[in-house]
């Protein structure tokens, strides 16, 4: 990771008559993080919540970033869908541009994208998904090239690079991963990391040795820009504070990657 690292976290996901408040648990997590992920629409979110969370995080200089998924609200976005490319192109264009217009009312700007949930696995392998991926944010982002978040070694991230983007290698605080560096799918044991001091301990190793152990014990590789905490991990705002908190007494610089 070097000396500098993005911690940044899904927002916008909760109910939709969500409203930042000074207690709330979102604020809370825009309090610590430097990047939020917002719901596009796809999975979670509307018009009024993407404006809520673009406007809670240009208070905070929180960078914005268009979290675009599958369709698929009844599911949140974490089912794979064999969508055609050129449906997935269109409706992570819509997702990106829809972004854009809140957060700029919001007085912000979308500074990346990054898939959410099966979008996001899928293009870590499937050659087809990943372009359509890539096609729709070179289309959305009006000749301003979005840097496109991915998890390392990522199909995607590779045609995004051939593409003119900037590839931004992310990893996970509070998800397992397999021996391969993919992560450990949600419905098996060992998805989800929920004690501070074990994602404490998985995060300041990723910043000094650029590796993460998987759950079968093997060391991989975590060469990251940015961290993710999940904001519906159990205990999410703890976590993502602990996270802080221990990079910052390490000297590790936390800002955003843009």
């Amino acid at each position: 990771m070097g000396a500098r690292i993005d911690l940044n976290c899904d927002l916008g996901e909760g109910l939709d008559d969500w409203v930042p408040g000074v207690d709330g648990p979102e604020s809370r997590l825009l309090d610590v993080v430097t990047s939020a992920n917002v719901a596009c629409g796809f999975h979670a979110g509307d018009d009024r919540v993407m404006a809520a969370v673009c406007r809670a995080a240009a208070e905070r200089g929180v960078a914005v970033g268009a979290q675009v998924s599958y369709r698929d609200r009844a599911g949140f976005g974490r089912r794979f869908l064999d969508v055609p490319p050129v449906v997935l192109r269109a409706d992570v264009v819509e997702q990106v541009r829809a972004l854009r217009r809140a957060a700029a009312a919001a007085g912000t700007r979308v500074s990346y994208v990054k898939p959410h949930g099966a979008l996001y696995n899928a293009v870590v392998h499937h050659a087809e998904q990943a372009t359509a991926v890539v096609d729709a944010v070179v289309e959305a982002s009006d000749g301003d090239p979005l840097p496109l978040v991915g998890l390392p070694g990522a199909v995607v991230l590779d045609v995004a690079r051939d593409r003119g983007l900037r590839p931004v290698r992310e990893a996970f605080a509070d998800r397992g991963y397999r021996a391969d560096g993919t992560l450990v799918p949600r419905t098996e044991p060992g998805a989800l990391v929920v004690d501070p001091d074990e994602v404490v301990a998985r995060v300041l190793a990723m910043a000094r040795d650029g590796r993460i152990t998987s759950v079968d014990g093997t060391l991989i590789l975590a060469d990251a820009e940015s961290v993710c905490v999940h904001s519906d991990t159990p205990g999410a705002v703890v976590l993502a504070a602990a996270v802080r908190h221990a990079l910052d007494q390490a000297g590790v610089a936390v800002g955003p990657f843009v």
